[in-house]
């Protein structure tokens, strides 16, 4: 599924369109994507007819700047194909990737070094530390490979490493750290070459509960502090919704919806979609400006309870009962629509709203 056009932002970091990676037998793969034939295929019916996988299939999304873009699926789903696809770690079969409107695919060995080693950073679910190399030293590797001086590199990885939270731990090697501390020290060598992009293929899912909630709220942190564009790849629901600004959801190779995670879950585009977000609890995804319905004229010049547009249903359900009464949402000082425990209480059920408001207001101008 590709993105709509009218939601892509005019310079992305990132801009995908139509990118397919096709594996099997050289001279077919690469026939794959221009033959409408195959493309129409399920995956099992083109393995059956050419020998080929399709591991991504038709994608094509933007990387907005300063944005966690989460792309999220099951296993198989095409999604670590894809990440590794941006770098060329894996080159993609057809399509246009470029990356601050620069052509990708057109790049020769020297460009696509220097967008891996300066651009683009990889956090791996394998630390891959080198286990004779102290914490800083491990930090500093991708400083040593820049060609960066010692002192330098070395200044740089201790900044590093105390802004993932290892202060007093430089002098270590990675077997005297926990699972959680040598993903931090591979968070910071990342960190430390100073990329536009940092691009995470599951780095958590080999961590415990409680330390793979730690890391999460590391790169959040982090990204406030920053604002630093990532790419983030999961198979885990709660962690997508957790981190992403916007989630791309992967089933077999393709993109099936994309959106905000409060889109993802208010409105699902399938099936699919909705089966996967079944349990998700709606009121601490869901905000006040998707269950609100038009104000009056009285309540607009009320002065009661407000909440902002953001709010989500479950601090909006405590604002009501706080005060016994329906809520007003304003934003910009203006009075945009209101909620009260019926409407918050349908959120948290799944009743679809959609298309109220507009009676509401028919109601209203009928009214007038």
């Amino acid at each position: 599924m590709s993105e709509t056009r009218e939601s892509a932002p005019v310079n992305p970091v990132f801009s995908v369109r139509n990118l397919w990676k096709v594996f099997g037998p050289k001279g077919k793969a690469n026939r794959v994507p221009e033959n409408k034939e195959l493309t129409g295929l399920s995956g099992a019916e083109l393995t059956e007819r050419t020998g080929c996988t399709a591991a991504v299939r038709d994608v094509s999304f933007d990387v907005r700047k300063g944005e966690v873009f989460v792309v999220m699926g099951l296993s198989g789903s095409g999604k670590s194909t894809l990440v590794r696809c941006l770098t060329r770690l894996i080159e993609p079969t057809s399509g246009q990737l470029e990356i601050d409107g620069e052509d990708v695919l057109g790049m020769d060995k020297t460009r696509l070094r220097a967008l891996r080693r300066h651009r683009a950073a990889m956090v791996f679910q394998n630390f891959g530390l080198l286990p004779h190399r102290s914490v800083t030293d491990n930090v500093a590797y991708g400083l040593e490979i820049q060609g960066i001086g010692k002192r330098e590199r070395r200044a740089r990885a201790a900044e590093m490493v105390e802004k993932v939270g290892l202060q007093g731990l430089g002098d270590r090697r990675p077997g005297q750290l926990s699972g959680g501390q040598q993903q931090r020290v591979g968070l910071a060598r990342a960190l430390a070459v100073d990329p536009e992009v940092l691009l995470f293929d599951e780095p958590f899912s080999a961590l415990d509960p409680l330390i793979r909630r730690d890391m999460q709220e590391e790169v959040i942190r982090l990204h406030r502090a920053e604002g630093r564009t990532m790419i983030f790849i999961t198979h885990d629901l709660s962690e997508a919704l957790r981190l992403g600004d916007r989630i791309a959801l992967m089933r077999a190779g393709e993109i099936v919806q994309l959106g905000t995670p409060e889109e993802i879950v208010a409105k699902p585009a399938d099936d699919y979609v909705r089966d996967f977000v079944r349990d998700v609890p709606r009121d601490q995804v869901i905000s006040v400006r998707r269950a609100m319905r038009p104000a009056d004229k009285a309540e607009a010049a009320g002065s009661g309870p407000a909440l902002a547009p953001d709010t989500l249903v479950s601090d909006a359900i405590e604002a009501v009962a706080r005060s016994g009464e329906s809520c007003r949402v304003v934003e910009g000082g203006r009075t945009i629509g209101v909620v009260d425990h019926a409407r918050l209480l349908k959120v948290v059920a799944g009743i679809d709203q959609e298309g109220e408001g507009e009676a509401d207001k028919d109601k209203e101008v009928a009214a007038v």
